[in-house]
């Protein structure tokens, strides 16, 4: 029998993680059962939204009028930047060690009912440069910022208003740190960079691309283990993080991160949920 990647298990070698996926697609054959859901009616905005523009949030703080982007520390924060030290390990299989850092909320729009489907190019090129702005910051005083949203309470997201998460900590957390000992590596192997050389090779196949710009494109990866997973990587300069962007590449991420969102809406026929992060 001849084997078909479309029909046959296999396993798949994730480079950026150093990990083997297995790859059932046999079992897409079997009878769907489970449940569906209804698109959720629509609900007018919360008056007592803490991420409005405005708005008192729990802290006591109020919020200002803003108009485009706005940052402020999460009133709920998973990271300080002043707390106690754990003590040295008494045994090597019970360790710690210092976690410091600083945790923001940046809300993309004043408008409670916008998502990045809905937004203008112009409005998403804002939440870019202020992106990019946070990363310049926090860059200088902590080993890693991680810039993430979790959209949809089946998420996880506790607040339907459009925003993101900012955490900058004093370490690498553990999916950072095995990519980029694993892009060094390769780099120290073949003197190229892994996804410059993963992504010529998928222009070449043509198998996963689902858009393309001028300046990006989004692709399923070859070892992906998320349903509908999607990749953004920069086509033109290897940029290497958000932060060496230049225009025409803010503009590019801009309509592309607008595109793939609306395909999603509109496969879905919803506002779909998902999670999205930045690696650099």
């Amino acid at each position: 029998m001849e084997f078909k990647s479309t029909e046959h298990q296999h396993i798949r070698y994730n480079p950026l993680k150093d990990e083997w996926v297995l790859v059932s697609p046999h079992r897409c054959l079997r009878p769907w059962s489970g449940q569906t859901e209804a698109a959720p009616e629509d609900q007018p905005p919360d008056p007592n939204n803490p991420l409005r523009a405005g708005a008192l949030r729990s802290s006591g703080k109020r919020n200002p009028d803003y108009t485009s982007t706005y940052v402020f520390p999460n009133d709920f924060p998973a990271l300080l930047e002043d707390v106690p030290e754990p003590p040295e390990p008494e045994h090597p299989l019970f360790q710690s060690a210092p976690a410091k850092g600083t945790c923001r909320v940046m809300c993309f729009h004043p408008d409670s009912t916008m998502t990045i489907p809905l937004m203008k190019v112009e409005e998403i090129e804002e939440v870019i440069d202020e992106w990019i702005n946070q990363l310049n910051e926090l860059g200088q005083r902590y080993t890693w910022v991680q810039i993430f949203e979790n959209k949809g309470a089946i998420m996880g997201c506790s607040n339907p208003h459009p925003h993101c998460q900012i955490w900058a900590s004093s370490f690498l957390p553990n999916e950072p740190r095995i990519k980029d000992r694993c892009q060094s590596e390769y780099y120290a192997k073949y003197g190229n960079s892994l996804l410059v050389d993963y992504l010529k090779q998928e222009l070449k196949l043509k198998e996963r691309i689902v858009l393309k710009n001028s300046e990006w494109v989004a692709i399923v990866p070859y070892w992906a283990v998320w349903p509908y997973e999607t990749m953004l990587l920069p086509l033109n300069g290897a940029p290497q993080r958000l932060t060496d962007l230049n225009p025409a590449q803010k503009k590019g991420l801009a309509e592309i991160m607008k595109q793939l969102n609306t395909k999603y809406d509109n496969l879905f026929e919803c506002s779909f949920p998902y999670s999205m992060g930045w690696h650099g």
